[in-house]
């Protein structure tokens, strides 16, 4: 990468950038605050602050009282300065939220597509309607980022397939861009919760560590030195197809609810888990609830739970002898439903199985863990336009 000379322009927008991401991380401060953190003079720090005002990226938000003589002025970003979208994909709904440069998210929207099969359509009508809950013009989005089921082409950025989304293929990512003028990103729905996570939950300041999502299907996000791996081709993560012993191996990858662990662990295997335990008939996460509602829990839910954690252990152990995370994160709906406790036994049951010994750990992430990770994925997008893109054509 050639090097750029140490010209006034570039350190002016070198520090405008360092400023605008301080403002970002602490929140509103005064211009000698900015100075001390930044170590620019009380001068430079205004002629900055000047600028960025101009802009409109940064404004008074108010005053720091208590201090000797008159009181300074607050500044922070102009959370307007940019907006994103991010949005779930499901076969039955679309989840879409709209945030500002800051993070807040300012409305969100659940919609049902009707049936309807055509993608580009699907979107462009949430995040339509999700824009006028907030308030903000369609044009005004910086980026939008999508979370789907299903395995995306690392060098195309489209669907390469999806069981439930078949609709979404080749293509589909460029008139998404076409329809809405803005820069879309399509992105496997757990590896977002995989972000939310590291941002938000119980990942925070880990390197190393692997989301498991439990759910109506199974998924895996892995987070190795800080980055997203996703593999050659996308596929990264596909624990579904996990070969296991004593379960018979797929003949046809294109038939659902094929794989090896899928059979052990989802939705059906976990109906007819519960019914081996003599359970009433009711929502697996509710069984689950129910069993880690009563310490110890009554049985047989007991012997339910502990046959739970000794499947998904089964897994955990697979990708802890491979990747060594040191953390692994229960997630999705059953992970959810198990909480800290269906966590502990499956720790204990990968103990027994698998020489390392992973922690594993509960999500603590709060709300859609997906639409949070489209969220998140978007605004790093818009600020990296807004904070580096912008600055450099003044």
């Amino acid at each position: 990468m050639p090097q750029r000379p140490g010209t006034p322009r570039l350190l002016r927008q070198l520090n405008d950038r360092a400023a605008l991401e301080l403002l970002l991380a602490a929140g509103p401060l005064t211009r000698s605050e900015l100075g001390e953190r930044t170590g620019l003079s009380k001068v430079t720090a205004g002629q900055l602050l000047s600028r960025l005002e101009a802009h409109g990226l940064v404004a008074v938000v108010g005053e720091q009282v208590g201090g000797r003589g008159p009181n300074a002025a607050l500044y922070g970003l102009v959370p307007s300065s940019a907006y994103v979208a991010g949005l779930e994909v499901l076969p039955d709904s679309v989840t879409a939220g709209v945030a500002d440069i800051t993070g807040e998210v300012i409305a969100e929207i659940t919609v049902d597509p009707n049936g309807h099969g055509d993608p580009v359509k699907v979107v462009h009508s949430a995040v339509r309607q999700v824009c006028e809950t907030a308030r903000v013009e369609m044009t005004r989005l910086r980026a939008c980022v999508i979370g789907t089921r299903g395995v995306v082409d690392p060098r195309t950025g489209d669907v390469r397939f999806s069981f439930d989304l078949p609709a979404w293929h080749e293509g589909v990512l460029a008139a998404l861009s076409e329809t809405l003028q803005r820069p879309v990103t399509i992105e496997n729905d757990v590896n977002l919760a995989l972000m939310a996570e590291r941002a938000y939950g119980a990942a925070r300041g880990v390197p190393d560590f692997v989301l498991m999502w439990a759910g109506i299907g199974q998924g895996l996000g892995v987070m190795l030195g800080d980055r997203l791996h996703r593999g050659s081709t996308g596929g990264a993560g596909e624990i579904g197809w996990l070969p296991v012993p004593g379960e018979p191996l797929p003949v046809n990858v294109t038939e659902p609810q094929s794989g090896s662990f899928q059979r052990l662990v989802g939705a059906q295997a976990l109906a007819d888990l519960a019914a081996a335990h003599d359970l009433p008939t009711a929502p697996i996460t509710t069984h689950i609830a129910t069993a880690v509602s009563i310490l110890p829990p009554p049985a047989p839910y007991g012997a339910f739970l502990d046959e739970l954690a000794g499947r998904l252990a089964i897994g955990v152990a697979a990708v802890a002898v491979v990747l060594d995370p040191g953390l692994i994160v229960l997630s999705g709906a059953v992970g959810k439903a198990g909480g800290a406790e269906l966590a502990a036994r499956v720790e204990e049951a990968v103990a027994r199985i698998c020489p390392s010994r992973p922690r594993v750990a509960v999500t603590e992430v709060e709300g859609n863990p997906v639409l949070r990770g489209a969220l998140l994925a978007a605004l790093e997008r818009a600020r990296e336009e807004v904070f580096s893109g912008t600055l450099e054509g003044w």
